[in-house]
């Protein structure tokens, strides 16, 4: 997880100004604001709910062709040569059997 870190101070090259960091008033928030904060979903119910849709509508599409989940026992030399080929390397596997033609 990346944690993200604020800035205190403003520097050139960011896509604004300094009259744009300037005119900003955003002071620490006090105890109280924060005790009195609410969850998203809960403040926004309509808005999360129609991201939740939103989010769950997207993905990877459906393929027309779909792959099985096999188990087989391969050499770790042979596992480890396709593996440091990086990313995709079952993918890779499955390329080499299509092209054997057994």
């Amino acid at each position: 997880m990346v944690k993200k870190t604020f800035k205190t101070g403003f520097e050139p090259g960011r896509g604004f100004t300094q009259e744009d960091w300037d005119a900003v008033d955003s002071p620490p928030l006090t105890t109280e604001e924060i005790a009195q904060a609410k969850p998203f979903r809960e403040a926004l119910p309509e808005l999360a709910t129609e991201m939740d849709r939103e989010i769950a509508r997207r993905g990877r599409p459906k393929a027309e062709l779909t792959k099985m989940p096999v188990t087989i026992r391969l050499d770790a030399d042979v596992i480890a040569k396709f593996k440091a080929t990086g990313k995709g390397w079952q993918s890779k596997i499955n390329d080499v059997l299509k092209r054997a033609k057994v």
